[in-house]
């Protein structure tokens, strides 16, 4: 297994508030990422400095290294605009520009300079990876507000993807949707394994078992056990971690 990202000693702050300390474990290219604790314990903290989105918070600060591809993503030389493009996020709650579908996704494949005669097969080809072309074919150039919830989120999906990204993050992505919509996104999720790395914030406990090969589970800031997703739900080394999955708290 290759390692894609390894997030080495890091610790974060807001303001003087530690809200993660010492995190260490590597994120494996190919395969799905499950980073899992109770609300506060700083999940999305955490998958948001795999791609600098805590950047445009005032008085955020980070320790430690995240390593990607060989290259430390905080380093003064880094582009962070290139980061975003290679490291993609999708967020809880679907937010599709107030615009057609095809503009959804051409606006970002414009503004990082696609050629023009490129732009429709990626936007095809990015709907079909979202697993939305069949269902909006006939629509691309209506609001992509009138899509329901779990279409929108798939929308969202494809939009990322047309920017050829390496990783995709994904922060509580179902949490807005219906068991309907959930589903068709954790089984986007395992297919689009096969050519991104996936890492997904997730409070739903069903939900990181079903779709990810390894886990992380995070408590008040802390990593307090990483291992395969397996081995994490039916044998776990700490007690914490089996006190959480059996829903003794959080």
């Amino acid at each position: 297994m290759e390692e894609e990202i390894k997030i080495l000693n890091v610790s974060a702050y807001y303001d003087n508030k530690k809200v993660l300390e010492n995190i260490t474990f590597p994120i494996y290219k190919n395969f799905i990422t499950a980073i899992i604790g109770p609300s506060g314990c700083g999940k999305s903290t955490l998958i948001r400095c795999l791609n600098r989105m805590n950047d445009l918070v005032p008085n955020f600060s980070l320790e430690g290294e995240i390593v990607f591809r060989g290259k430390n993503i905080y380093d003064k030389t880094q582009d962070v605009i290139d980061l975003r493009r290679r490291v993609g996020m999708v967020f809880q709650k679907p937010n599709p520009f107030p615009k057609s579908i095809y503009e959804n996704i051409s606006y970002g494949l414009k503004i990082n300079n696609v050629r023009k005669s490129e732009i429709e097969p990626t936007i095809i080809e990015s709907l079909k990876k979202a697993a939305l072309w069949d269902e909006v074919k006939d629509d691309l150039y209506k609001p992509a507000t009138n899509l329901s919830g779990g279409q929108q989120q798939r929308l969202c999906i494809a939009r990322a993807v047309a920017l050829k990204p390496e990783v995709l993050l994904f922060d509580e992505p179902c949490s807005a949707l219906d068991p309907i919509g959930s589903a068709k996104v954790e089984e986007l999720m395992v297919e689009l394994k096969k050519e991104y790395t996936v890492v997904i914030v997730t409070h739903n406990m069903q939900q990181a078992a079903r779709v990810s090969d390894f886990t992380a589970f995070l408590y008040l800031g802390k990593l307090v056990e990483y291992g395969e997703t397996t081995q994490i739900f039916t044998n776990p080394k700490e007690k914490l971690t089996e006190e959480y999955l059996t829903g003794r708290f959080g």
